[in-house]
Formats: C-alpha cells, sequence, structure tokens
C-alpha cells in the first residue's frame, strides 16, 4: 500500500470460474491510458512452475502451500514492488487472499489453524492489496464453466469451492474498506466497466486527498 495514500494495488480474487482472469484481461484494454502493469499468481515469475507442477502431481498440501508463499515472495520481488516504486498502478489476478482462501482449506486436518499459520508466513514482508474486487457467484455455476471434471486440479470441486467462497466472504466481512464484492452473474462487459469505473474512481479520491 502506497504511504502517501494513493491507489496502487489492486487485486482481483474469487472462486475458479467467478470471471476474476476474464476481468484482469478485460482492464488491459479498458485501463490502457493508465499504463497498469497486469500480473498474476501463481506463474508471473518462474517459481509459479514449481507451484504448478506441485497442484498437477498433487503432492503434500504443506510443500503445495510454501512454494504459494515462495511464489508470492518473487512476485514481490520481481514485479510488484519494483512497479510501484515507480508509481505504476499494479493489478493481479489472484494474490495473497487466495492462498488465505484455498490452502486454508486444503491444510484443514493437515496442520492447526492453518490460516493463522498462512498469515503468519506473510507477517512483515507482504504488502496489503489498496482495493480487491471480490467475484461472487453460486458454487454450480462456477462448476459449470469449468473444464470437464476429470480435466479439474484438485481444488476444483464444489464442497471445497463452497468452503473458499466462505472464506472470502469472511474476509470482505472484516475488512469492508479495502473488499469490493462484484456479482459474477452479471454480464462480462458490465462487471468489466463497473471495476475500471470504481479503480478510476478511487484513483481521483485518493490524489485528490494528495493534493490537499
Amino acid at each position: 500500500m502506497d504511504p502517501e495514500g494513493e491507489l496502487l494495488l489492486v487485486t482481483l480474487e474469487g472462486i475458479d470460474g467467478s470471471g476474476k482472469s476474464t476481468l484482469h484481461l478485460a482492464l488491459q484494454e479498458l485501463l490502457f491510458d493508465l499504463e497498469p502493469v497486469l500480473t498474476r499468481e501463481p506463474g508471473a515469475t518462474w517459481v509459479g512452475e514449481s507451484v504448478r507442477r506441485a497442484i498437477a502431481e498433487q503432492i503434500d498440501p504443506v510443500t503445495e502451500a510454501t512454494l504459494f508463499v515462495a511464489d508470492h515472495a518473487a512476485h514481490l520481488a520481481k514485479i510488484v514492488r519494483p512497479a510501484l516504486a515507480q508509481g505504476k498502478l499494479v493489478i493481479s489476478d489472484r494474490y495473497s487472499d487466495s492462498r488465505f482462501a484455498y490452502q486454508s482449506v486444503t491444510l484443514q486436518g493437515v496442520i492447526p489453524n492453518p490460516e493463522e499459520w498462512l498469515r503468519a508466513m506473510h507477517n512483515g514482508w507482504t504488502i496489503i492489496p489498496d482495493k480487491t474486487y471480490l467475484c461472487v457467484l453460486p458454487i454450480d455455476e462456477a462448476l459449470s464453466r469449468l473444464k470437464p471434471q476429470n480435466e479439474r486440479e484438485h481444488f476444483e470441486k464444489g464442497d471445497i469451492l463452497e468452503k473458499v467462497q466462505k472464506n472470502y466472504l469472511t474476509f470482505a466481512r472484516a475488512d469492508p474498506m479495502r473488499f469490493v464484492v462484484v456479482d459474477a452473474m452479471k454480464e462480462k462487459d458490465e462487471i468489466a466497466s463497473f471495476v475500471a469505473d470504481s479503480i478510476r474512481q478511487f484513483l481521483r479520491l485518493s490524489r485528490s486527498r494528495r493534493q490537499r
């Protein structure tokens, strides 16, 4: 978060099938004049390749979770921090909230208090987003948008996604100043226009505060 108060780091969150990646792509065009840095987790750095391999092989959930954290650290070091240092708007498709929402489910029964453990791993070095747009929709609708069942990743199951979305909504209720809940059942163009306009509005407000 920019210490001067200007909106710089925006994240897009939501369960698989919520349309956030489609939104991410649309914002690149709608906000082109702002020259945003469009990025994502995992996969923005080479560490993301290890994360994808861990997901595909369904290895130990602790290993998977720590690889996600490593990817986040590399993402911050290589992309997010340098862009923010230049005063650029950064828009990330998934960020730390994905970890807290998803891995706290996959780690249930493996370690005690998984969300607390995950948040502790991020304390002191991560950057909290200025705004997070959370795409929410019925679980059945999300599943209908995914690949055939035999091609899905291990967490793309109804019971898991339901728990993940509940986690996200809990985060949003706890931090209403940061989170904006988006109805992912609306038309994708309407969603993209709403989020783009919202980002511009927050930018204007934050810049006006700095000029006072």
